[in-house]
């Protein structure tokens, strides 16, 4: 039998998925719910130790022998605190110790009730990771949940191995063990490169040719990168490729680029019957709400992200897998490996954005920003502020070697006209920006 405390499913259920087998438990009674959670299952063994100091260095003496990592959960307040010397030995030797502290509610920390302090973060730069769960409410909430268990887990040997922090909130009742079942979570995957001696990652190209609905989306990135023309030709048939004018020109080929006006014109029917089975993501921010409302509504089987750094970026909710490595990397070394022929889905969606006819607004803002883009001389750098000048200015085409700027990291205002005239002052060619009144002024 196990708790009803949903973040505390996802976390157990998450623990054994990520090969954590041993969790040394020490008393408490804010805890309960997770130890007697842990007790019930048989693919955990739990080891009794009474004091948190002694109990943190004998968790780190499990993980020790074997390389595997191991558990320590603790109850709320000073008990974590005792946890501290075992976790700064972890931190130096490197040994991957999952810390779990049970909590209670927010709303009761520092309101002078008893066993509370404010424990997220309280390891500070000794933890590879620190999160703290939401109590969860909604499906968002066990979203985020899910995901930032699994963010923790994947950093116990990611770039070197370490302990990191999972705080848990519990509010009471907390002795009920309703639950006969753990629940299917989402394992979040990551692959450190694909390195050609190393056949870990066979499963993952076994996957890639299975699926014949592919979709790939290219999101900002500031550079041009000319693909192999045999590569170009294999990814061009095997996938559909999304991106906008900020991702300027990293993809191997043609690509949908008028997006919001081609969703607009497909029902939901449409869109599911449209829906990728693999969807592969690789750059920065993507603009368009409608095409994030359809990966989020339609999700794909499975999402693959591309970052050199290894990031975690769920941006629609079905991420599986992380790639560490250089996204085009990644590209050229797939394509060779790709098999058999899927033309079918690509040009599904290659008729329907060519039958969306062209964006006509005359006498308006959207009318003369297009106008503007289809007589820009080439080659320039087209700088976009935010809001609608990004937004509008997707519902045209761009004329070839048109390089495209916009500061897109946190979607802002401020700062579109600064950035674009510290980029003109260095640059030898023409530079362009679309700005609105607003953004201009901050300026």
């Amino acid at each position: 039998m196990y708790t009803d405390k949903q973040n505390i499913l996802q976390l157990v259920t998450l623990l054994r998925e990520h090969g954590i087998h041993k969790v040394v438990v020490c008393p408490g009674s804010r805890n309960i719910p997770i130890v007697q959670t842990l007790a019930n299952m048989p693919e955990i063994t739990c080891y009794p130790i009474t004091d948190e100091r002694s109990a943190g260095f004998f968790a780190m003496g499990l993980a020790l022998h074997g390389g595997a990592p191991a558990a320590v959960c603790c109850t709320s307040g000073t008990a974590l605190l005792n946890l501290h010397p075992a976790v700064a030995e972890a931190f130096y030797q490197q040994v991957p110790l999952v810390v779990i502290s049970a909590d209670r509610p927010r709303a009761w920390i520092g309101q002078m009730d008893g066993q509370t302090l404010p424990q997220p973060g309280v390891f500070g730069s000794l933890v590879k990771k620190s999160v703290d769960l939401p109590e969860i409410a909604t499906p968002e909430d066990e979203w985020f949940c899910n995901r930032l268990i699994n963010e923790a887990l994947l950093e116990l040997n990611h770039h070197g191995k370490g302990p990191v922090h999972i705080n848990v909130p519990v509010s009471e009742p907390f002795f009920k063990l309703p639950v006969n079942e753990l629940p299917a979570v989402r394992k979040i995957v990551r692959y450190c490169g694909l390195n050609p001696y190393d056949k870990d990652y066979s499963p993952l190209i076994e996957r890639l040719n299975r699926y014949r609905r592919r979709m790939a989306v290219a999101g900002q990135m500031n550079l041009i990168y000319l693909f192999d023309r045999t590569c170009a030709r294999i990814l061009s048939r095997h996938f559909v490729w999304f991106c906008e004018h900020t991702a300027n020109r990293t993809l191997p080929g043609w690509a949908i680029r008028n997006i919001d006006p081609l969703l607009c014109t497909m029902d939901n029917k449409a869109q599911e019957d449209m829906k990728p089975e693999l969807l592969i993501t690789y750059g920065g921010h993507i603009i368009s709400k409608r095409l994030k409302n359809f990966l989020r509504r339609h999700p794909p089987v499975e999402h693959w992200h591309i970052s050199p750094d290894g990031s975690v970026a769920d941006l629609f909710g079905s991420l599986t897998t992380v790639i560490e490595m250089d996204p085009f990397e990644f590209w050229e070394k797939i394509a060779p490996q790709m098999e058999g022929s899927a033309p079918e889905y690509p040009r599904s969606w290659e008729t329907r954005s060519k039958a969306v006819p062209s964006a006509s607004f005359a006498y308006s803002e959207q009318g003369a920003i297009g106008c503007l883009l289809e007589h820009l001389p080439t080659p320039c750098t087209l700088h976009l502020a935010n809001s609608s000048a990004v937004r509008y200015a997707q519902l045209f085409k761009l004329p070839e070697n048109v390089e495209v700027l916009a500061n897109r990291g946190t979607n802002g205002i401020e700062g579109s006209m600064s950035t674009a005239l510290g980029y003109a002052a260095a640059s030898p060619q023409l530079n362009f920006l679309i700005i609105g009144d607003l953004s201009f002024f901050y300026d």
